[in-house]
């Protein structure tokens, strides 16, 4: 069973995924990230509450607690969320610090998919947004996903980027990861491109 956090610190992640094999596998590298307790529904106890749900089947959502946010790993595509507490869409082979990182924006309230190249994350509060008026809202970064970026911008590789801000590569790799998502972006290439277009960076 995957190591607990000491005094519970960090974000309860349940990954229920088809092939229990895959689940224990992706699991295990959620769980070696910064402030993550990755369980698998055969690990998580009675009094376990999963913040956020992994899972790449809708069906897997039914036993899940009302309202726990979902990050639905899918190989159809980001674009359709077809249940409400699905927060994040991504490709059924997505990386685990891109998951991991949609499990941190799924927890903190973001709504979002990995669409197309080009097409901008939407950011949508905990109400929801049921007439798409979010759709447009501007992107927001954080101070350092921020400093991240430009430096992404410039073309540095991970370890470039921490050795400049003075964080580590894991931590590097992190922010980078969240940029992607949060721009709905498919690659550095394509966030630096998106950012550009939303006046995020000049180069």
């Amino acid at each position: 069973m995957p190591a607990r956090l000491d005094g519970d610190e960090g974000l309860l992640v349940l990954v229920a995924l088809g092939d229990a094999e895959r689940g224990r596998s992706l699991a295990a590298s959620l769980g070696g990230t910064d402030g993550i307790v990755a369980l698998t529904q055969h690990d998580i106890q009675a009094g376990d509450h999963a913040e956020v749900a992994v899972v790449d089947d809708v069906a897997a959502m039914q036993d899940l607690p009302p309202g726990t946010p979902v990050v639905m790993l899918s190989d159809h595509g980001g674009g359709a969320m077809p249940d409400g507490n699905i927060a994040a869409t991504l490709r059924a082979d997505a990386d685990p610090v891109l998951i991991a990182a949609a499990a941190r924006l799924a927890a903190a309230g973001y709504r979002i998919c990995e669409a197309t190249a080009g097409a901008s994350a939407r950011h949508l509060d905990e109400a929801g947004d049921p007439d798409g008026s979010a759709a447009g809202l501007p992107i927001r970064l954080s101070p350092r996903e921020a400093e991240v970026l430009a430096l992404l911008a410039e073309g540095a590789p991970n370890k470039v980027i921490a050795r400049r801000l003075g964080i580590s590569v894991h931590t590097a790799k992190f922010h980078v990861a969240a940029i992607l998502v949060k721009l709905g972006a498919v690659n550095r290439t394509d966030a630096i491109a998106i950012a550009m277009r939303q006046g995020l960076v000049l180069v």
